[in-house]
C-alpha cells in the first residue's frame, strides 16, 4: 500500500510539474476561439498599439467595450496587464511592432476606390474609435485584434493592407506587421494633405494643372465640391471663402489652429486642404465631414436636404469660426482681421414711438441731439457684410407685354452708405437711419438683398446691378475716413467672388463666379462643374452676394 501511495504521489507531483511547465509555455499565447483558425500561428492577439497610445488612460475598459465592438474580454485584459507587469508577453509586444519593407499585398491596394472625404466611421459598428480603411476595397473598419471587423474582414474577403486613419501607419492583416514602403506616402499625402510656408507662399503663382488617377486634369484651388443634397448654398460659400488668401493660407497650416478645440475649425481646415492639394486621386471633393460639423453646430439650422440662404450661412459660419478662434484677450481672429469694417451709425427716433419709456429717451439722448421731438442716438457699428437694398422692379408691362428688367448701378445703391441718404426702418421701433462707413476691411462683402418674405410667398427681386469686376473706386461715390499720417488711403477694391441666384426663389439654385490670381482668370463653378468664363459674362448675372478684395 505503501509504494502505491508513493508511486500515486509522485505521479502527482510529475502531473503538477507538467501542468506548471504547460502554464508557463502557454502563458503568451492567444485565448482559444471557439472555431479552428489556421491563421492563428500568424496571428497573435494583436491589440491596437496606436490606441493605446492615444487613448491612454481609458480606465473603465467594461464602459468603452461595446464601442470597440470587444465584450466579455475584460478578465483577459487584466490578466495581460498582469502578466505585462510581471514582465511576461514582452515578446508578443517586440512581435507587435515588427516592421516590414517587403509586403507581398501591396499590389493589391486600389487607389481607384479610396476616398477619404467621409466621416472616419467603421461601417459595421459606426463607431469612430480606431478606424482603419482598407486599402483593397476602400471601406472602413475597426481595429485590427483578433476579434475585430478588420481583422475579420481581412479573412473573409482576402484583403489584407489597411491604414490606420489617424497614425496613417499601414498593416497586413491578419499577420500584424508594419508596412513601411515609400510607395504608400501617396495614400497618407491623400489622407491628411500637408503643406509646407513656402507651397503655401508658391499658391497664388502656380499655373500647373494636376491630374487624377482616371486622366482628368483639374486646377488645385478650382475643384468641384459635390452637391450631397441641396447644399448647393454651402458649396458657393466654400468657393468664395476660398478665394480670400490670408483666410485660406491661415487654414493650410493646421499649427494655427491647434490650440482650438471646435470641429467646424478643423473640419473646416481638412477641407480647404484638400481643396487646395495638388496630388488628390479625383478632381473634386466632398465636403461631408464639414457638413455634419456645420449641422452640429448650428443645431440643425443648416443640414442636408433641405435648401437654404447663402448670405445667413455666410454670416453663421464668419461669426461661429470667430467666436471659436478669437484671442480672449483682443477679441481678434483672422476672420475679423480680413472681413470686420466699422460703421457710424446714426439713428433719429421720434419720440411719440417711445410712448412713455423714458429710459429708452434718456438713453436715446445721450449719443446725440433733442429737438423737434425726435431724439437721435450715435453709435459705432463693427459689420462683417453690407447689405444693399435694390429698388422695387416695374408693376406693370410696357408697350411690348413685356416685364423690363430694370438695372441699376452699383453705385447708386452703395449712396445707403455716404451718410446722408436715409433709410426708413419699422423694427424694432421706427426709425430714419443714416450709415456712413469709417474704417474699410481688406475684404468686403457685398450682398443684394433680392428676397422679400411676406405672410404668403417669397418674392425675387430681377433687378441686375451693374458693377466693375476692377478697380471698384469707394471714396468717389461714399466719403470715407481720412488716413492716418503715415498711411495711405485703400478704397480701390477688386472683385474676386460673385455668388448669383437663378431660378424662382423658393426652389433655384446657386452659383459662383470666381478669379483665379495666377492668370486672373474667371471660372464659373456650380458643384462638380467647373468651366472657365470671360470677365463680361460675371457682370451679366444676378448677383446676390460679392467679395471684393482691396488694393494693397
Amino acid at each position: 500500500m505503501t509504494k502505491k501511495r508513493k508511486n500515486n504521489g509522485s505521479a502527482d507531483e510529475d502531473r503538477h510539474v507538467k501542468s506548471v511547465k504547460v502554464v508557463e509555455q502557454s502563458s503568451p499565447s492567444p485565448p482559444r476561439l471557439g472555431f479552428e483558425n489556421p491563421l492563428l500561428p500568424l496571428a497573435n492577439t494583436y491589440d491596437d498599439d496606436d490606441e493605446e497610445e492615444e487613448y491612454g488612460g481609458r480606465g473603465d475598459s467594461g464602459a468603452k467595450v461595446g464601442q470597440n465592438g470587444r465584450t466579455g474580454e475584460d478578465d483577459d485584459e487584466d490578466k495581460d496587464e498582469d502578466d505585462l507587469a510581471n514582465g511576461y508577453g514582452q515578446g508578443q509586444r517586440s512581435r507587435l511592432v515588427e516592421v516590414r519593407r517587403d509586403c507581398p499585398y501591396l499590389d493589391t491596394v486600389n487607389r481607384q476606390v479610396l476616398d477619404f472625404d467621409f466621416e472616419k466611421f467603421c461601417s459595421v459598428s459606426l463607431s469612430n474609435l480606431n478606424v482603419y480603411a482598407c486599402l483593397v476595397c476602400g471601406k472602413y473598419y475597426q481595429g485590427r485584434g483578433q476579434k475585430s471587423h478588420a481583422y475579420t474582414h481581412s479573412l473573409e474577403a482576402g484583403h489584407h493592407v489597411y491604414i490606420n486613419l489617424r497614425t496613417e501607419k499601414v498593416y497586413c492583416l491578419p499577420d500584424g506587421y508594419e508596412i513601411n514602403d515609400p510607395s504608400l506616402e501617396d495614400i497618407r499625402h491623400v489622407l491628411n494633405p500637408r503643406f509646407t510656408k513656402e507651397q503655401v507662399d508658391q499658391l497664388d503663382k502656380n499655373k500647373l494643372w494636376s491630374r487624377a488617377l482616371d486622366g482628368s486634369d483639374y486646377l488645385p484651388g478650382m475643384v468641384g465640391l459635390n452637391n450631397i443634397k441641396e447644399t448647393d448654398f454651402v458649396n458657393v460659400t466654400i468657393q468664395s471663402l476660398m478665394r480670400v488668401t490670408p483666410l485660406r493660407n491661415f487654414f493650410l497650416i493646421p499649427e494655427n489652429y491647434r490650440h482650438c478645440k471646435s470641429p467646424l475649425v478643423h473640419r473646416f481646415g481638412d477641407l480647404t486642404r484638400k481643396i487646395w492639394h495638388a496630388r488628390n486621386f479625383k478632381g473634386q471633393v466632398s465636403p461631408h465631414e464639414f457638413l455634419q460639423a456645420v449641422m452640429k453646430a448650428s443645431k440643425k439650422r443648416f443640414r442636408i436636404g433641405v435648401q437654404s440662404n447663402p448670405v445667413e450661412f455666410m454670416s453663421w459660419l464668419l461669426n461661429t469660426l470667430h467666436s471659436d478662434l478669437r484671442n480672449t484677450k483682443k477679441n481678434t481672429s483672422i476672420i475679423y482681421e480680413c472681413f470686420q469694417g466699422e460703421l457710424e451709425v446714426v439713428k433719429a427716433i421720434p419720440k411719440n414711438t417711445i410712448s412713455g419709456n423714458d429710459q429708452n429717451t434718456e438713453k436715446g439722448s445721450d449719443g446725440g441731439d433733442d429737438h423737434d421731438n425726435i431724439t437721435t442716438e450715435t453709435s459705432r457699428m463693427p459689420f462683417l457684410m453690407l447689405g444693399l437694398d435694390l429698388p422695387p422692379p416695374p408693376l406693370f408691362k410696357d408697350v411690348m407685354e413685356k416685364n423690363i428688367i430694370p438695372q441699376v448701378p452699383l453705385f447708386n445703391i452703395l449712396k445707403k452708405f455716404d451718410g446722408e441718404t436715409v433709410t426708413e426702418v419699422v423694427r424694432p421701433h421706427v426709425a430714419r437711419m443714416r450709415y456712413r462707413v469709417t474704417r474699410l476691411p481688406k475684404y468686403m462683402i457685398l450682398h443684394m438683398r433680392r428676397f422679400t418674405k411676406n405672410n404668403f410667398f417669397v418674392e425675387k427681386n430681377p433687378t441686375l446691378v451693374n458693377f466693375p469686376v476692377k478697380n471698384l473706386e469707394l471714396k468717389d461715390y461714399i466719403p470715407l475716413p481720412t488716413p492716418k499720417e503715415n498711411e495711405k488711403l485703400r478704397s480701390k477694391y477688386d472683385l474676386i467672388a460673385n455668388i448669383v441666384h437663378d431660378g424662382k426663389p423658393e426652389g433655384g439654385f446657386y452659383r459662383v463666379f470666381v478669379q483665379r490670381k495666377s492668370e486672373e482668370l474667371w471660372y464659373e463653378m456650380q458643384d462638380l462643374h467647373v468651366s472657365e468664363t470671360l470677365p463680361q459674362m460675371v457682370a451679366l448675372s444676378e448677383a446676390y452676394m460679392q467679395i471684393y478684395e482691396q488694393q494693397q
